[in-house]
């Protein structure tokens, strides 16, 4: 079995979706192919069976320009999308939106994906394959495992946006089926995802940088999604809050210290497998396939569509969009090249040239007045050609979004290169852990500082220790604050600052970009409001869809919605 370049399929799925609407439900299968012949009992390939679980990969969340061609961190105060509609990025980040159009609804994707995951486990033993992995697990085993680990994945997907969701178990309903369903509460939701991944985890491959098997689970990516999984379960948002299907925001209850310690140990977990390490080389995490610091991925592509879609607009060698404005107040957050923040006393900064000695991620995440692109010098300032002014799409802040593009300072075009959707690497996992530590003492200890320093010295930062004797406040905000600058634009900023419960600050607040200005005598910079961003306490949770809540007695909306 090679690498499988994914091309989607619809085996059986068509049968009703377990959440559409009534008439789906109601639908006649509209494939020729049985449930017989996709799980062929003489077919000790499993060629119709892999090409149904090949299938639901398709149905993985993937990143980069997904929310109506933006980042999602445009909804954040990372960035903004550069379009001059309303986009639906924009309405996330002005919070316009209702039960009935939120726009990142994925909650049909997940559970189709879902539906397919139970057919498939409850099929695939039928399919007579030969062989076994090293250690003895069948391929039967194997790729049930594969299904299993992927519904585990998209319940994440669900319980992230949503709070607690309706758990189906192994069940595939069928036309006429009951399927008014109460949701399960958050914590029944965790502990299920838990489970799964505590009872797959030694039944898959073991080689994550097998080529043939790239895009397969491993072991690290069943523990990656379990740490992610326990680190949000113990946030603020939740740990303190009775999530329940009938209120799942409100009703305070005692704090948990033992959510922190078992987000803890499943990132010490992985830690301990000594598989993976962080890349020296921060860009190339994102565009060379495989690495040592990507635990899991969805399959994209070799292209250039990234960096069109983001690249600075001036150029007449590529057709860029500009499409993402990094704000100025991600830029501030990234801090001088020894290791201070560009506030502090000795570090530097200089406001007449504020791009010079900086965070070296800073150059790799952000495109700035002067950084070399397709062998010019990118020119943010006022008439310069990556901001000409005018009706033209172009930067609303003076920055464009330079992170996962390929190594084109001096190329004169783009080439294709990898474009993979990463889902988990390392480095999340160490600041995982860092942060879950981190909540359980009374302040920061050697190994706290340790996996954070690790971040650092690989950003290479110089020096990368951080000052010894910080409370457990003051490490708070700097993992935190090396989450926001290592994690950019990976969909993390997002739901941080909701987990965190900051969100009512941080996304009700007025965001800034940098307006420059070229002078006979110099170069002037100044601070401009670019965007005030709205957030009401409801938009801690994502709205149930209307249609759901209307057709399902027992579909409790969340609060406010």
């Amino acid at each position: 079995m090679k690498k499988i370049y994914f091309k989607s399929i619809v085996v059986l799925t068509a049968m009703g979706l377990l959440f559409s609407c009534k008439s789906d439900l109601e639908t006649e299968p509209i494939e020729l192919q049985t449930l017989d012949q996709v799980f062929d009992r003489a077919d000790s390939a499993g060629v119709n069976s892999e090409r149904f679980l090949t299938d639901i990969y398709t149905r993985l969340p993937r990143t980069l320009n997904r929310v109506g061609d933006d980042y999602l961190d445009a909804a954040t105060d990372d960035a903004m999308s550069s379009n001059t509609t309303n986009t639906s990025v924009m309405k996330l980040a002005m919070g316009t939106y209702t039960s009935d159009g939120y726009p990142d609804n994925q909650w049909t994707n997940c559970y189709s994906g879902i539906r397919q995951c139970n057919i498939f486990v409850n099929n695939i033993d039928h399919v007579p394959l030969k062989g076994k992995l090293a250690n003895g697990t069948s391929f039967n085993a194997v790729w049930k495992s594969e299904a299993r680990f992927l519904r585990a994945l998209f319940y994440f997907e669900l319980i992230k946006r949503y709070g607690g969701v309706p758990l189906l178990g192994d069940r595939v309903y069928q036309l006429g089926d009951d399927v008014e369903l109460p949701r399960n509460s958050f914590e029944e939701s965790v502990n299920y995802i838990v489970n799964e991944c505590d009872s797959i985890k030694d039944k898959l491959r073991t080689n994550p940088f097998d080529l043939n098997f790239i895009e397969r689970p491993t072991k690290g990516a069943v523990l990656a999604l379990k740490s992610r999984v326990l680190l949000y379960a113990a946030s603020p948002l939740y740990n303190g809050f009775n999530i329940e299907p009938q209120n799942p925001l409100t009703g305070y209850t005692n704090f948990s210290a033992e959510r922190w310690q078992k987000a803890e140990q499943a990132a010490l977990d992985l830690i301990d497998l000594n598989q993976f390490d962080l890349l020296t080389d921060f860009k190339s995490i994102f565009i060379t396939q495989p690495n040592k610091e990507r635990i899991f991925s969805k399959q994209g592509g070799n292209n250039s569509t990234v960096e069109s879609n983001n690249g600075p607009v001036g150029y007449s060698v590529s057709t860029n969009n500009g499409r993402t404005s990094p704000t100025q107040e991600l830029v501030n957050a990234f801090g001088m090249a020894n290791g201070l923040s560009i506030t502090a006393p000795g570090s530097g900064y200089q406001q007449n040239n504020p791009y010079a000695n900086r965070d070296p991620r800073f150059y790799a995440t952000i495109f700035h007045n002067g950084s070399q692109w397709l062998g010019r010098q990118v020119q943010t300032f006022e008439g310069g050609s990556d901001k000409p002014g005018g009706t033209k799409q172009q930067t609303k802040t003076g920055y464009y979004a330079r992170k996962f593009l390929g190594n084109f300072e001096n190329s004169l075009k783009y080439d294709n290169i990898n474009h993979d959707y990463i889902l988990f690497r390392y480095a999340e996992v160490l600041l995982n852990f860092a942060e879950a530590r981190n909540e359980i003492l009374s302040a920061p200890d050697v190994q706290v500082y340790e996996n954070v320093e690790n971040i650092r010295r690989r950003a290479g930062l110089n020096p990368y220790q951080l000052p010894s004797g910080l409370s457990k406040i003051q490490m708070r905000e700097v993992i935190q604050n090396e989450r926001r600058k290592e994690l950019a634009f990976e969909e993390h900023r997002f739901y941080d600052v909701r987990r965190w419960k900051l969100a009512e600050t941080l996304f009700n607040q007025q965001l800034h970009g940098m307006v420059i200005y070229q002078t006979g005598t110099g170069t002037l910079y100044q601070e401009v409001p670019a965007l005030q961003m709205h957030f009401e306490n409801k938009m801690y949770l994502a709205p149930i869809p209307y249609n759901e809540v209307a057709k399902n007695r027992k579909m409790v909306q969340n609060p406010g919605w």
